[in-house]
């Protein structure tokens, strides 16, 4: 092979190298400005999911008195006990969805709000929270002390059913 044909592959070698990268680069740019657009466009339109991913997630446990003040904020109440447990006495405007049902009923429960899962002591309560968590919910929390503190603690209460 002559010298000259050597340095003429080597020439077209490096220049399809050179080509290559080009390419590359340019499908990056294209890739991350569309990735930008995307963004763009999800909080323009308002997107829902956007706003989900964007809400800020509860800590895994709150206090009774926490709870009173995202109950008197317009949290949804989610009572997990047993209806005879809920007859004694449950926390007004509360939403009784026995654990043993809660798995099944997670699409009746809104997203879209904060939740606060309540039992009777509190370790219920932590299991509802953890079925609503794997279920996708990531405004949810559980009330420490269950409805026994809550009621010790003064705060409102409903008999019956």
């Amino acid at each position: 092979m002559s010298r000259k044909r050597k340095i003429s592959e080597r020439k077209r070698s490096s220049s399809l190298w050179l080509l290559a990268g080009l390419i590359v680069l340019v499908l990056v740019v294209v890739f991350v400005a569309g990735q930008a657009l995307r963004r763009n466009n999800a909080s323009a339109a308002g997107d829902s999911s956007a706003k989900q991913a964007d809400a800020p997630s509860l800590p895994m446990e709150v206090t009774v008195s926490d709870a009173a003040q995202m109950r008197a904020d317009g949290a949804l109440m989610i009572d997990v006990r047993e209806q005879s447990e809920w007859d004694e006495f449950h926390m007004p405007d509360a939403r009784l969805i026995p654990l043993a049902q809660l798995e099944n009923r997670v699409d009746d429960l809104p997203k879209d709000r904060d939740i606060v899962v309540v039992c009777r002591s509190g370790n219920r309560s932590q299991q509802g929270r953890d079925i609503l968590l794997q279920a996708g919910f990531t405004r949810v929390t559980s009330m420490s002390g269950g409805m026994n503190d809550w009621k010790a603690n003064g705060f409102p209460t409903v008999t019956g059913p």
